[in-house]
């Protein structure tokens, strides 16, 4: 048991960053973001002892953040709370790339919660398809169409052809 504890410190430890990210593609605050977080690490020490394997670690971890990221969504649902995208300083060799990522980062956002979710972990968390299904808990059949539905969508959303 203390060999997990110890795995999930550093592992948290050294993935704070990434967390508070993906808990801020939730929630869009980064107060609300950091409890998430929070809340996420605090279920993970107490349910530590349901890890079956520290191989997993990574995967059963993104499921408690991923879990309390939708059930934030569901119980904030009529509350949003849009802070301004983070950007570079604005010059007229960036400013281009700066308009394209808030064209994305808005239209990640507007995807529905379970396609965005598999859209975040793939392409911003570079997580492999079979990791995303473990994280998620639905089969890769699933996550695929999931991501390919996100994929055309952002398509639409962007307005790309």
């Amino acid at each position: 048991m203390q060999e997990k504890t110890d795995a999930l410190k550093e592992y948290v430890e050294a993935n704070q960053l990434t967390f508070y990210r993906l808990a801020f593609s939730y929630t869009k605050n980064s107060d609300a973001a950091l409890d998430v977080v929070q809340e996420a690490v605090l279920k993970a020490i107490d349910k530590i002892g349901s890890l079956k394997e520290i191989a997993y670690l990574k995967t059963w971890f993104y499921r408690i953040l991923v879990n309390e990221g939708l059930s934030y969504l569901r119980d904030n649902k009529r509350l949003t709370i849009v802070e301004d995208f983070p950007a570079e300083q604005a010059t007229p060799d960036n400013c281009e790339s700066i308009a394209e990522s808030i064209d994305m980062y808005n239209a990640v956002q507007a995807l529905e919660p379970k396609i965005k979710t598999v859209i975040i972990l793939r392409y911003f968390e570079d997580m492999k398809l079979e990791e995303i299904a473990r994280v998620t808990n639905v089969n890769l059949n699933t996550v695929k169409s999931r991501l390919y539905k996100g994929l055309e969508l952002l398509k639409i959303l962007i307005g790309e052809e």
